[in-house]
């Protein structure tokens, strides 16, 4: 079981101090957080892919490359990659750079994003969301397994004898998941490869997410990558935890409210009923994150949100700490005492280097060492 955290990358005003950082003081937070993720025992950093305010995470791999060299363990991927608005030519070549970079740690999620008024910033329709997902993602799938690629579909000009340059590391490319808040077709669409399928699991019921997973479940086996159980699934969460829940529930209530994703809807009590977010102590932490297998299943991948909405970096820490120190470990020990041995592990590039029996490139391994 992997855990993880994830930044959207908000630069929101902090409503403690009515102070809003700037967007270099947002970026370096986030660099921050990741270095002390590692630290502290995470197996996952991950940024979101945004091109509008309140926004500063256009460019993930840049970031990521950056954090890459500040980390040695820590595996580095998205929450989201825009396969819709970006060229699969240059997904490609971006994180295939970033993964011989990285020596490997490196693994990214497809997605259609939120933002309505990107895609025609970038020449795309909208209403054309799940045609350009699917195409967009078929090309890039070939683009990292074929050395010379011709292809030609509806969405950009055709390709003829194309190699995406660098290859992937040791031939192998990044482990992929596709995100989903509500399409089936983004489900079926993990299933057909193979790939992981990642529910983000912030703003809706336990219940909607449930069939979402158990579609992709069906299909993956479908397809004949192996039984329902053996699917790869990733879950998102939000928490914030102070030694007790009251004085979780106190504190983060003004930044619930001033949330670019949370504010003007339900209280912060309604939503911990109803989703995934949970403020207060570290054993509730782990009770409610525990209970995600209820719902889902043995799954793969856990990664958590924990510095939306302004909160300064100095608290971004002190939740990593509490986090590293009293649920990690907790969380690890209980999910693996149910966890059957037919449910696969988490997909790195060592297991998908080993799983096709490959030699790992000499200088990257060096470079790890």
């Amino acid at each position: 079981m992997q855990f993880g955290i994830f930044s959207i990358g908000d630069v929101t005003a902090d409503p403690a101090t009515g102070r809003t950082r700037s967007e270099h003081e947002r970026l370096k937070s986030m660099v921050a957080a990741a270095v002390k993720a590692e630290e502290v025992g995470f197996d996952v950093f991950a940024t979101g892919e945004h091109h509008n305010p309140p926004f500063v995470s256009s460019s993930p791999t840049t970031l990521l490359s950056h954090v890459a060299a500040r980390t040695d363990r820590i595996i580095l991927s998205t929450s989201t990659t825009l396969i819709t608005t970006n060229d699969p030519v240059k997904v490609a070549e971006d994180y295939a750079v970033l993964q011989h970079l990285a020596d490997g740690r490196v693994d990214l999620m497809m997605g259609r994003g939120n933002t309505g008024p990107v895609y025609p910033w970038f020449g795309k329709d909208v209403r054309q969301g799940i045609p350009l997902a699917i195409e967009n993602y078929a090309l890039l799938h070939q683009l990292w397994r074929d050395d010379v690629v011709d292809w030609e579909g509806r969405f950009r000009t055709p390709l003829q004898g194309f190699t995406s340059t660098p290859r992937p590391l040791d031939g192998v490319p990044p482990f992929v998941w596709h995100g989903s808040v509500r399409s089936p077709e983004i489900a079926e669409q993990a299933a057909y490869y193979g790939d992981g399928f990642f529910v983000n699991n912030l703003f809706g019921p336990m219940s909607h997410f449930t069939k979402l997973i158990n579609l992709y479940r069906e299909r993956y086996a479908h397809y004949g990558h192996g039984t329902p159980e053996q699917a790869i699934v990733g879950a998102g969460g939000h928490v914030f935890v102070r030694r007790n829940s009251q004085d979780a529930v106190r504190e983060y209530r003004p930044y619930f409210a001033a949330s670019p994703v949370y504010g003007g809807g339900p209280s912060i009590e309604q939503y911990m009923a109803q989703t995934s977010l949970t403020v207060g102590s570290p054993q509730e932490i782990i009770d409610k994150t525990l209970s995600f297998r209820d719902h889902f299943g043995d799954y793969q991948r856990q990664l958590f949100n924990i510095d939306m909405a302004g909160l300064p970096l100095k608290t971004v820490l002190e939740q990593l700490d509490l986090l590293g120190e009293e649920v990690l470990p907790a969380l690890r020990k209980e999910f693996d005492a149910v966890r059957p041995s037919s449910v696969a592990e988490a997909p790195t590039h060592a297991s998908l280097l080993a799983r096709r029996g490959a030699q790992p490139d000499t200088q990257s391994e060096e470079a790890g060492k």
